[in-house]
């Protein structure tokens, strides 16, 4: 590139040869006085500007700030008030629980420890608010676990009473409170008595059910069958274990229904009235045993009795 410089105080006129270095040096230099120069106007202008803004800028985060503390104190105080009513809500259901499994031990005869002189209804209660204050995070985590350690106390009193009423249950299963005839029975037969065949005193260990040929004779209570034979005196007769040395016995039977080692349910049909072995007409001859000895079978035919409306 060629510049032609002209001027008075020149006689003549000048030529300058221009590179492409030149432009390239030119070019750099006019591109860093203009950076130079805007670097010092931004710096100017910031500084400037926080010395006038500054506080102002500070003042509304200030504001923000509170407004967002306080709103986050409020929706946290608002959670622990709904968490202490329903603690509250816990506390009253644990109580019902309380009284419903106090009911439950006194209808079932269950004794519990816990259960022995307790209000029937302590899960009511009221009065008015005097004083009321809401719960702070440390008082709500102690009530918190206070309920836990009184869940852990009711759950342990009521698996207790689970485990009563299932040994209660079991042991009433066992005992021999059905009818084993649908009838009446001589309640006066258990005893000692003048023996029908010889007139001698002699101890009969039994009651006897008059009954027809071939009424159904049912379990007096579920069992295992230990015998289901003949037998010289009893004629065809059962046997029945029911767990906890207790035997029922049916004798004079004319048909048996079941055989040794069969497991039969509460008045399930195990045989069939009869004349058989040593007897003077139909009847069924019950007895009770426990650990081999008789016992009075009235006593327990007595409650099955008054649980059907009979009588003997």
């Amino acid at each position: 590139m060629h510049i032609i410089l002209v001027s008075n105080r020149m006689a003549t006129a000048k030529t300058l040869t221009l590179t492409w270095r030149h432009v390239v040096f030119g070019g750099g230099l006019l591109a860093a006085s203009v950076i130079a120069l805007s670097s010092i106007f931004s710096y100017l202008t910031v500084r400037h500007a926080a010395e006038l803004r500054l506080p102002f800028l500070q003042d509304a985060f200030r504001v923000v700030s509170a407004e967002e503390t306080q709103k986050s104190r409020d929706y946290v105080r608002e959670n622990l008030n709904a968490m202490a009513v329903k603690l509250g809500q816990m506390q009253a259901q644990m109580l019902r629980l309380d009284s419903l499994g106090e009911r439950l031990a006194n209808v079932s005869g269950v004794k519990l420890q816990d259960a022995r002189n307790a209000p029937a209804d302590r899960d009511a209660r009221g009065g008015p608010l005097v004083e009321a204050s809401n719960l702070s995070a440390n008082e709500l985590q102690q009530a918190l676990e206070n309920l836990s350690r009184q869940l852990e106390a009711r759950t342990d009193t009521l698996t207790l009473l689970e485990a009563r009423l299932f040994e209660e249950r079991v042991r009433k299963a066992r005992l021999p409170t059905t009818l084993p005839v649908d009838g009446t029975w001589n309640a006066s037969a258990y005893g000692w008595r003048l023996d029908p065949f010889t007139g001698q005193r002699a101890l009969h260990e039994g009651v006897d059910f008059p009954a027809e040929v071939g009424t159904p004779i049912a379990a007096a209570a579920a069992g295992v069958v230990i015998a289901a034979e003949r037998h010289p005196e009893y004629g065809l007769v059962v046997d029945i274990d029911h767990g906890g040395d207790l035997i029922t016995r049916y004798a004079h039977a004319s048909k048996l229904h079941v055989q040794a080692g069969a497991f039969v349910k509460r008045g399930q049909h195990i045989a069939d009235v009869g004349n058989t072995g040593r007897s003077t007409g139909p009847h069924l001859h019950f007895e009770v045993r426990i650990k081999g000895a008789a016992q009075n079978p009235n006593r327990f035919l007595q409650m099955a009795a008054d649980s059907h409306g009979h009588r003997h």
